[in-house]
């Protein structure tokens, strides 16, 4: 039971639609808090506006409330569950402290008796009010930069004068660093600090010196009742001050820090914590510190919740910061929490690793543009990966593989920066691949000397960065007939991929793979343990590495292997990689059900996944957890020890789809929908060829592969003509062109951007009406699991429509279309599981836009509107366990419900904000109306074609 016995009924706030700066490891928190609360028996009321998280599953909480995240939905929560003791706001990143705050000031949780449990309003005020912060830390003796308060613009401009430049702008309230920027020069001033005092919900501004070249750091802290204070991860920034952490690459543990200083460092948290108010909880605190002998700390901020860094803490020690700070609020302390992966030893200690982790970003500035691509204070990335390695150079190369931006790891493959003043530019304004730059500027021979002094990267890191460099000069001198064992095996050690190996021996990534396999270099995979190993783990949680052989006293030579494979039959799901536009937090949420699905019918089930954020890659959600990259080699590896039945490519996006081919040609079985299958769906030409032998209709279209070719196409087709490349996510690169040059343009930009692709040309069916459908097939039966009608005109992506579930204004006649269209493909296709068809409706004939044989984007959404389990349903019937008409669908919806996509362009301001063929959006909330009447519906609709950009 839990300590404090009067909490039995708990309300706990989401964090909303993802946008930059508040993404899926909120999701990743709230499931854990729910988990946690209930293993105590306390009943869990959520709201949270999100429906493609796996946290709003109603499987997750006693009551879930998709309502818009406001005061009017809590009070309406509150007048429908009188029961309710108190509120969790500390799961649910800005978003959910800022709703707590206005909900308090208002005094919603005095009227309804709900106690604050988690943190408190002081603490909340003391954090946020950037004054009240400075003048405690001045008060209890921690050091902070010369900074001042600015609540108009003519004391800024005073402040701005008293400081000199450079300058540090950051606004109060505000939620991934929105309305934060360094100033290096008087003419940027004005703009920027207008900027920060109009995104600041109190219109005020703090003003900091600059500290340029000062190291950041990121310390977790947990907290119980008795004052018993944790740190479980020390995270340090390789980038330093002037870069959001967000946008940082970090590495943990600590790197370059003496021990005398992390240990002041630490003290100064405990103390920071603990002045800030009296609550028992996670906190999150981040530090500057002098890049000289003397080692001087600054304070920046403290964060009294759990933060973005807390899942990437929590993946990268195996300990569970959400849970156990939800057990800490409902007044458990530390030493009463047993240690989730050894099982046998407390919460009350601090994790130990024996290994090393690096996190990089994920940004997706090709989706805006025109966008200031330079790193600063405010947040840009939409997602990240994390890599586990044993050696900072393994995991650096780990983590570069995870990106999904078509490179190999670092260097050595043919894709690096050679112009000169191009990579100076790329160190000097900190640019999204400085990580690979900085390895270009190496080969090209510019000194470290010069480098530290253009980035302030601290000599450490790059001296790492040099080590790697001269290997690759060392391997490149020999064949892959001459390289010895040692050579071989240094180079798999930091982290070099088969493939980057090959392009330094002139030999193809197979041969390295063979050649591994005849010197025995083989991967061994490691335990996350917490402990360093002082303890047993309970928890399979590993990742892979490679060990120099040890000889036993008879002879035998071997490498440790932690990972020991079960005679069980085990089915592996690829997860869908970092977050980014186009493919979100919705392929997590299909993994998560898809894991747990499998296990329901008695697999042992392995999840393969590199993002820290999300649920699918909490260490127990499957059986076993492979942090990998969801990269060729690495998961062929895995696949060859586990020995699996299968594995499910349809669940983790495009990721996981891209990797159908490899598997296919290696005789690994796909669960599902097969390769040939998944490949005439992508393939533009052979899939209309099927529509053409089923007498379905489709845009007049033809392919492409020169720009001559193209221009020859669009004299038959007639303009406006859609132009898409094959195999691409999110509508990267497509583009609806009016005349020639426009086609020249950019048939010319794609080629050159992804050579080799064939290239689509439709003519587009102006003011066409879209709809898309949602299916589960078994081979031979197809239910339809929901239509959904957009609300814009077809040619905005259908992850940028308002689109209603089910459709508001389509006739009989073409909702019978729809469905006959969509069963006749899925049984063309032959799916075996889910597939997602895209429609353009004119002068009612309904014309095929595009199929995808996998979860779509909006499985999630129908799932929760209609309040059934698809996920689990289509899962099974991959497996061959259930056929279609074993389940017994039940859809329960009164009205509508209305997936509306939420942006981040306040995060670019100068960008065209135009919606097109190319998806933009970086989440989407669900909206339930009963009618169309309803004020909501009339306004989206009288919008509709507002942001149409051709």
């Amino acid at each position: 039971m839990p300590k404090n016995e009067k909490l039995k009924s708990i309300l706990i706030i989401g964090s909303g639609p993802i946008v930059i700066g508040q993404a899926c490891e909120f999701d990743y928190s709230g499931t854990q808090a729910l988990r946690s609360l209930r293993e105590d028996g306390i009943e869990t009321i959520l709201i949270n506006s999100n429906p493609a998280t796996i946290m709003t599953d109603p499987t997750m909480a006693d009551h879930v409330y998709l309502l818009p995240l406001t005061t009017k939905s809590i009070i309406k929560i509150l007048k429908e569950h009188p029961q309710i003791d108190a509120v969790l706001p500390t799961m649910g990143g800005q978003t959910a402290l800022n709703l707590c705050i206005e909900a308090d000031e208002k005094g919603i949780w005095k009227d309804f008796n709900i106690d604050l449990i988690g943190v408190d309003i002081d603490a909340i005020n003391i954090t946020e009010d950037r004054e009240q912060f400075r003048e405690l830390m001045l008060k209890i003796g921690v050091g902070m930069a010369p900074q001042a308060t600015a609540n108009s613009y003519l004391k800024g401009k005073e402040i701005a004068q008293e400081f000199g430049f450079p300058l540090v702008i950051r606004a109060s309230y505000t939620l991934g660093g929105a309305g934060a920027s360094f100033v290096y020069k008087e003419e940027e001033f004005d703009e920027l600090l207008t900027r920060g005092l109009e995104v600041s919900p109190i219109h005020e501004v703090m003003i900091d010196k600059a500290l340029i070249g000062w190291k950041e750091y990121e310390l977790e802290l947990l907290r119980d009742k008795n004052d018993n204070v944790v740190i479980i991860c020390t995270i340090e920034n390789m980038d330093p001050m002037g870069i959001h952490t967000g946008d940082s690459i970090t590495v943990a543990p600590a790197m370059t820090l003496s021990d005398k200083t992390f240990q002041k460092m630490r003290d100064m948290a405990i103390h920071m914590m603990r002045s800030i108010g009296d609550f028992s909880g996670g906190c999150n605190v981040q530090f500057a510190v002098s890049p000289d002998e003397k080692e001087e700390i600054i304070a920046i901020e403290i964060n009294p919740r759990v933060s973005r860094s807390s899942a990437l803490a929590s993946k990268a020690t195996g300990y569970p910061i959400a849970k156990v700070a939800a057990k800490l609020a409902i007044g458990y302390t530390l030493d009463e929490l047993s240690n989730q992966i050894t099982g046998s030893t407390s919460a009350l200690f601090e994790p130990t690793l024996d290994y090393v982790v690096v996190k990089i970003p994920r940004w997706n500035f090709d989706k805006f543009e025109g966008s200031d691509r330079r790193l600063g204070l405010q947040m840009k990335a939409v997602g990240e990966v994390m890599a586990i390695g044993r050696s900072f150079q393994e995991a650096l190369h780990k983590a570069t593989q995870s990106l999904e931006i078509k490179r190999n790891g670092l260097g050595a493959d043919g894709k690096g920066y050679k112009d000169y003043q191009q990579i100076i530019d790329k160190l000097t304004y900190a640019s999204w691949d400085r990580v690979f730059a900085i390895y270009d500027a190496i080969q090209m021979g510019i000194p470290l000397s010069r480098i530290h002094e253009i980035t302030k990267i601290d000599m450490w890191y790059l001296k790492q960065y040099e080590e790697l460099h001269e290997l690759e000069k060392e391997i490149s001198k020999f064949t892959i007939d001459t390289i010895d064992r040692e050579l071989l095996l240094e180079a798999k050690q930091k982290g070099y991929g088969d493939r980057q190996i090959a392009h330094m021996l002139k030999c193809l990534e197979s041969q390295v793979y063979n050649k591994r396999d005849e010197f025995n270099i083989n991967r061994v995979y490691k335990l996350v343990d917490t402990c360093a190993a002082e303890f047993k783990a309970e928890t399979p949680y590993y990742y892979s590495t490679f060990e120099n052989e040890v000889e036993t006293a008879d002879g035998k030579k071997f490498s440790a292997n932690e990972s020991i494979v079960s005679d069980k039959k085990k089915i592996i799901v690829l997860g869908s990689g970092p977050n980014r536009i186009g493919q979100g937090i919705e392929f997590d949420y299909c993994c998560v059900h898809g894991v747990l699905a499998a296990s329901e019918c008695g697999y042992e089930t392995i999840m393969i996944n590199c993002n820290p954020e999300t649920v699918s890659t909490d260490f127990d959600i499957s059986d076993k957890l492979y942090f990998e990259p969801v990269f060729w080699e690495h998961i062929y590896d895995i696949i060859r020890h586990e020995k699996p039945e299968g594995v499910i490519v349809q669940l983790g996006g495009q990721t996981a789809l891209k990797l159908a081919e490899k598997l296919d040609r290696y005789g690994i079985k796909i669960l599902g929908t097969t390769y040939q299958s998944l490949d005439l769906a992508e393939d533009r030409g052979l899939f209309s060829n099927l529509l053409k032998e089923n007498n379905i209709p489709y845009p007049q279209f033809d392919i492409a592969t020169t720009a001559d070719e193209a221009s020859a196409i669009a004299d038959v087709l007639d303009f406006p003509i859609l132009v898409r490349p094959s195999y691409v996510l999110g509508g990267q690169g497509m583009k609806i062109v009016i005349n020639k040059q426009e086609l020249e343009e950019h048939v010319v930009d794609l080629l050159r951007r992804m050579p080799g692709n064939q290239l689509l040309l439709d003519h587009y069916l102006d003011g066409a009406i879209e709809a898309e459908a949602d299916a589960i097939c078994d081979g031979e039966n197809v239910y339809i699991i929901g239509i959904m009608e957009h609300i814009e005109p077809c040619g905005i992506h259908s992850g940028d429509s308002n689109a209603t579930l089910p459709p508001f204004n389509l006739g009989e006649f073409v909702m019978q279309q729809i469905k006959d269209h969509t069963k006749k493909i899925a049984l063309a296709l032959n799916t075996v599981g889910l597939i997602n068809i895209q429609f353009a409706i004119k002068d009612d004939m309904v014309y095929i836009i595009e199929a995808n044989p996998r979860a779509s984007r909006t499985v999630p959404f129908i799932a929760k509107a209609y309040g059934e389990p698809y996920v689990n349903y289509a899962t099974k019937v991959m497996l061959g366990e259930k056929k279609v008409t074993d389940f017994n669908f039940n859809p329960q919806l009164e009205g509508y419900a209305i997936k509306q996509p939420v942006f981040s362009f306040n995060k670019f301001p100068n960008v065209n904000k135009q919606l097109g063929p190319e998806m933009k959006s970086t989440g989407e909330s669900i909206l339930f109306i009963d009618s169309l009447k309803d004020d909501e519906f009339y306004n989206l609709y009288s919008r509709r074609k507002m942001y149409l950009s051709k």
